[in-house]
């Protein structure tokens, strides 16, 4: 209102100054006037002569500004008004000799104004010089425009959102709310009370209004139009065709069809492209004068309401802020790339931290707040708790995430044959999800975008998800297990007692193996999934947090051995499990989610063993096919091994604790009558799990090579394959104990089949030969029957955990690396990092040394194993 007021101020001035140069210029014009022949012959009265002569007394003593102020010069010209009105009484009367026409036909013959034109111009031009600062003190408050607040309301509109608009000025019609109850009387109380609403309403609508356009204005800023177009002015593809272009003729690089729907590189500065950054400009402008005017604005106080524009516009801007982070999530197809989401959040941040610089509060706490309300929702003071309540909710953006990576990655709701790739370390799918396929949203770049976003407790409720979905498999595992326990009794007696006939009729008995097979596999998948997730995690922490990661990674080898271990020792372990610091990553995960739902506490999951021993009976095993460019099978059976590994052992570290807890219980109070047992470590639950696994081990060899017949022996390989990649994958089975079952040579002679003498994208198929059995065929090949399959442009490759590399050589220099490498008894030489590698000698002479040809052996089908 003082600004409205200052403004009027200034033209009242400019208004005045005008007035005393009319008037002192209209004092000649009318003496000129009373002394025309026209006047002389009216003969005019004493009265109305001497009042003609006092108007121009007044009119040419009026003060004359030299130097100084107009607003400092003070006169009073109501004097000259009152005996001009008493001119206008005379000769008006019809007493009176000389009217009103008479001195318009005594002065228009002059060819100028008449005399009453000139004093009635004078007579309007005095009241504007002392009476408009009268005026505007009166109504100074404004308070009158109430009546025309409707009014105010359109010419507000078009300040805010017009053309030629300043947003800046619109905050000023807020403050003459606050004068709108002075025009109500007192003695109605009705009518204070209707203004007073009516004001109320005036300022909420020209608040939501104002938010509205700063709304606007930044997301014009966050829109592809606004820095997204800057983002995007030189796309990949022209530069990448402009450089195919230079390496070419000059004649293709200036053809059209080259660049055919792209611009060349340049024309971002094109003298067109600059009205995107005029525009920029603008809006950029708009935002920090609306920010820096609706900072400094006092409270607007109306009757009993305070709005303080301060807080309207921060909660505008974090409500903005929150709204745009769900809605940029998902996509038309499914889930925004976490790489992009991560990429958009920076660029609206950056807006807000634009405008943060003209506003005296902190935005960027508010930023910190929605992303940890989007990831944990409750309490504040229950995020640093272990113990959570048990009706905590997650927040609706970690958990739009979480669900969608479960049902799509995980579970594969949608059939897009989502598979783990081991050799990538990620997940691939034959159909895309949401717009990409799997690769691009399992990869550890990607999975670090998400941590990056929403921080460790985001991960917690990621975490979270996974051990529900987990649990939920786990039951169902657990409900297998009771409901073929009979069966799988049995068949644990068959295998102990070689009855074949026994095992294959208890094989056929077990109900829905190949769904229980679905369910360890979603397993196998869950876990895979969350080892990128943790890896992610590590990799954000060695970023930006590397001493708590050496901190917690190094403290974690140095926890006691003790079982059950201590609450905090618990606790610590997990944080240590959750950023990968812990060797066993997955056996730790799975036997803290089986502590947590009380999984394996039906004596039933001593027959785990068996029952995954069973699951190389399933027919499952006739569709898949290893490959070797992933290093896993086409159905994700090598997910099943992780599932295995980590299962059998978190269920035997639960069985072993769970006892060892009873024991501890029932001798606390007979301390004096029991002799004290060794103490349980990890050392004798190791010792127990590998137990287990070799069980296993020996129980799905016997079922795969004892069940062999003209129907199946196209699975033996991949099942051969997969139980190589158990002993591959767990700390508790050495590489010895499938040796025991499964010569060293059948082993050899399918990985000489896949990586030596066949080219890497074709999958091996076993000729069905009725004389020679499926061991012969393979471990036993004449060198010559090796390389007659290997075709006419032979390859090798490395076979190096799930990563391969061909070189070219002459066909003679690979008949004698075959000749070398596939030999009848020479078993498979495996190192202390467990792999199998055949290097080749480069093409031509003289560039490096010849690969030294493998240690001989003497003929044996069990040779000697070189263990390092």
């Amino acid at each position: 209102m003082d600004r409205l007021c200052s403004l009027v101020r200034k033209y009242i001035a400019a208004i005045k100054g005008y007035a005393l140069s009319y008037l002192s210029s209209s004092a000649g014009r009318i003496r000129f006037l009373l002394g025309t022949p026209g006047m002389v012959a009216l003969d005019l009265d004493s009265t109305l002569k001497g009042l003609f002569q006092q108007v121009v007394h007044y009119l040419e003593n009026i003060p004359k500004p030299q130097g100084e102020s107009i607003s400092a010069v003070t006169c009073d010209l109501s004097e000259l008004r009152k005996h001009w009105l008493y001119i206008l009484m005379i000769v008006t009367s019809s007493r009176s000799s000389i009217n009103i026409r008479h001195l318009e036909k005594a002065t228009v013959s002059t060819g100028k104004e008449g005399l009453l034109s000139e004093g009635n111009a004078a007579y309007n031009w005095s009241r504007c010089v002392d009476e408009l600062m009268s005026e505007l003190q009166k109504h100074g408050s404004l308070k009158n425009l109430y009546f025309y607040h409707h009014h105010l309301t359109a010419v507000f509109r078009n300040t805010m959102f017009g053309p030629e608009g300043r947003p800046q000025h619109c905050c000023a019609w807020l403050g003459v709310a606050s004068s709108f109850p002075e025009c109500a009387f007192a003695i109605i109380p009705e009518e204070l009370n209707k203004i007073g609403r009516d004001a109320i309403l005036y300022v909420e609508s020209l608040i939501e209004s104002i938010m509205g356009g700063l709304e606007g204005l930044i997301n014009i800023l966050d829109s592809e139009a606004g820095f997204g177009a800057l983002e995007m002015q030189l796309l990949p593809e022209q530069a990448a065709l402009c450089m195919n272009a230079l390496k070419i003729s000059g004649h293709s690089a200036k053809s059209p069809k080259a660049f055919t729907g792209l611009q060349l590189p340049g024309h971002e500065s094109y003298p067109e492209s600059s009205n995107p950054v005029k525009m920029l400009e603008a809006a950029m402008q708009r935002l920090t004068s609306l920010c820096s005017v609706l900072n400094d604005m006092e409270p607007i106080c109306v009757l009993n309401h305070v709005f303080v524009l301060r807080e309207y516009m921060r909660e505008c801007i974090i409500g903005n802020f929150r709204r745009r982070l769900l809605a940029l999530i998902r996509t038309d197809n499914g889930l925004q790339r976490p790489s992009i989401m991560e990429s958009l959040i920076r660029r609206h941040v950056s807006i807000i931290h634009l405008a943060e610089q003209h506003i005296s509060m902190d935005l960027t706490e508010g930023i910190r707040e929605v992303m940890l309300t989007e990831a944990f929702k409750g309490p504040i003071s229950n995020l640093p708790m272990f113990e959570k309540p048990a009706d905590l909710q997650i927040g609706s953006a970690i958990e739009i995430i979480s669900s969608w990576y479960i049902d799509n990655v995980v579970q594969d709701v949608n059939g897009s044959g989502v598979i783990f790739v081991p050799s990538n370390n990620c997940f691939r799918s034959s159909k895309p999800l949401g717009g990409h396929f799997a690769d691009s949203y399992t990869d550890v770049k990607e999975l670090k975008s998400l941590i990056c976003m929403f921080g460790g407790y985001g991960f917690d409720k990621f975490d979270g998800m996974i051990k529900e979905h987990i649990a939920a498999l786990l039951n169902c595992i657990d409900t297998a297990l009771q409901a073929n326990r009979e069966v799988l009794e049995g068949l644990a007696g068959s295998l102990n007692s070689c009855d074949h006939v026994d095992r294959e009729a208890s094989l056929k008995q077990i109900l829905d193996i190949e769904t229980i097979v679905g369910f360890c596999i979603q397993v196998g998948q869950a876990i895979a999934f969350r080892r990128i997730l943790v890896e992610a995690v590590g990799a954000v922490l060695e970023e930006r947090a590397p001493l708590i990661l050496s901190l917690l990674s190094g403290s974690s080898k140095h926890l006691p051995d003790q079982i059950p271990e201590k609450t905090e020792m618990k606790r610590l372990r997990n944080v240590a499990n959750g950023i990968g610091g812990i060797p066993v990553h997955d056996v730790e995960w799975i036997h803290l989610v089986m502590e947590e739902t009380g999984a394996a506490n039906s004596i039933c999951w001593s027959l785990l063993p068996y029952l995954f021993a069973a699951f190389l009976g399933s027919k499952l095993w006739h569709s898949t096919s290893f490959d070797v460019h992933t290093g896993g099978f086409s159905n994700n059976e090598h997910c099943l091994a992780r599932c295995i590994n980590a299962v059998m052992a978190g269920s035997e570290f639960i069985r072993l604790e769970r006892a060892e807890q009873q024991r501890q219980s029932l001798s606390n109070g007979h301390v004096g009558e029991m002799v004290e047992p060794e103490m349980l470590s990890r050392g004798l639950v190791e010792a127990s799990i590998k137990s287990a696994m070799q069980l296993f081990v020996k129980c799905s060899a016997a079922i795969i090579l004892e069940s062999l017949n003209d129907i199946n022996r196209q699975s033996l390989v991949p099942k051969l394959i997969f139980l190589d990649q158990i002993c591959h994958l767990s700390p508790y089975l050495p590489r010895s104990t499938l040796e025991i079952h499964v010569p060293c040579a059948v082993l050899r002679s399918l990985y000489l089949q896949y990586y030596g003498t066949t080219k890497a994208s074709q999958v091996v198929t076993l000729v069905q030969s009725p004389r020679l059995t499926p061991l012969i065929s393979l471990a036993h090949a004449s060198p010559s029957f090796q390389q007659n399959r290997g075709g006419s442009t032979p390859q090798s490759s490395t076979y190096d955990s799930g990563h391969f590399s061909s070189s070219t050589q002459r066909p003679q220099d690979v008949t004698e690396k075959q000749r070398r490498n596939v030999r009848r008894s020479g078993p498979l030489e495996y190192n202390s990092s467990r792999k199998v590698k055949f290097v080749d000698g480069s093409s031509s002479g003289g560039q490096g040394p010849s690969p030294s040809p493998p240690p001989r052996f003497p003929v044996s089908r069990s040779g000697p194993l070189l263990y390092k």
